[in-house]
This record gives structure tokens, C-alpha cells and sequence, in this order.
């Protein structure tokens, strides 16, 4: 057992999130996701899972040890609802606040369109898979960089 890491990161997903580098992305999606086909063609070629739970405590869980890219306008994404591109269910809304409670800032979902989403999953590092039943609980976060108080603020 570790100390301060969250219980959810299970050996795989630990060393993929930090095998990632500045500007990949992790995909966390729903049960609904056709999560095993695209990670096949993702960086890392497999899923990885966090059964058992709920798309915003994966969200909690993995933004616990990655940050957020903050030299792009859109560092998180959510998938469109189909037919209704504006709507927000409450697992975005819950995962959005996990998003802003991890980052320490506002940080609101840009969405992408479903088969956009699809197509964007296919060239992330990585996709988790949850547990959450509800649809739409598919999410793209873009990794960003620790700098040193006395580093400038610009990506390698």
C-alpha cells in the first residue's frame, strides 16, 4: 500500500498515467463506451478498467495525480449528447466538479461531438474504462506539466 495516492489507481493505470507526457491524453468513459475496440488503437494498444465505479470518482481518482494541460483553452472534454449537444447530465455536471475541486480552478468542459469523441479516443495514450451505467459519462483530459515555482511558465 501507498500513501496519499487514491485506492482506485490500481498498478496499470498509475504506470500509464505517468508513462504520459506533456500534451497526451487519457480518455475515462462509461460502460456503454466501446472502450476495448479503441484502446486497441490507442499509444498504450489496451484498456485499462476501473470496474466497480462511477465515471466522476474515476475522474476524482485520476486527477488526483495528473494535471491539466493549462497551455490549451480546453484541457477537459465531454461527449455530446446526441440530438442534444447543449444538454449537461448530471454525470458531466458531477464530473465537472470533480474537475474544478482537482484543478483548484474553474476549468469547464469543452464538448466534442459522439463520433468526434470516438475518433479522438482512438489517438489518446490510454482509455480507462468505469463501471458508470449512465450515458454520456465519457471524458478526454489533456495532461499538462508540474513546473518548479521558479520555472517559466512555457512548455518544453
Amino acid at each position: 500500500m501507498l500513501k496519499n495516492l487514491d485506492p482506485l489507481l490500481n498498478a496499470d493505470v498509475l504506470h500509464a498515467l505517468a508513462s504520459m507526457g506533456h500534451g497526451d491524453e487519457v480518455v475515462i468513459c462509461d460502460a456503454n463506451f466501446p472502450a476495448d475496440a479503441l484502446a486497441r488503437e490507442t499509444v498504450l494498444g489496451r484498456l485499462l478498467r476501473l470496474d466497480g465505479v462511477d465515471s466522476p470518482r474515476a475522474v476524482r481518482a485520476v486527477l488526483s495525480v495528473l494535471p491539466l494541460d493549462s497551455f490549451v483553452d480546453h484541457p477537459a472534454l465531454r461527449m455530446e449528447v446526441v440530438g442534444d449537444p447543449h444538454a449537461v447530465p448530471a454525470v458531466q455536471q458531477e464530473a465537472q466538479h470533480e474537475v474544478n475541486a482537482g484543478e483548484g480552478r474553474e476549468v469547464p468542459f469543452a464538448s466534442l461531438e459522439r463520433f468526434a469523441f470516438y475518433e479522438r479516443a482512438r489517438r489518446a495514450y490510454c482509455v480507462i474504462a468505469t463501471g458508470e451505467q449512465r450515458g454520456y459519462g465519457c471524458f478526454v483530459f489533456k495532461k499538462g506539466v508540474l513546473l518548479a515555482a521558479d520555472e517559466p511558465r512555457q512548455p518544453a
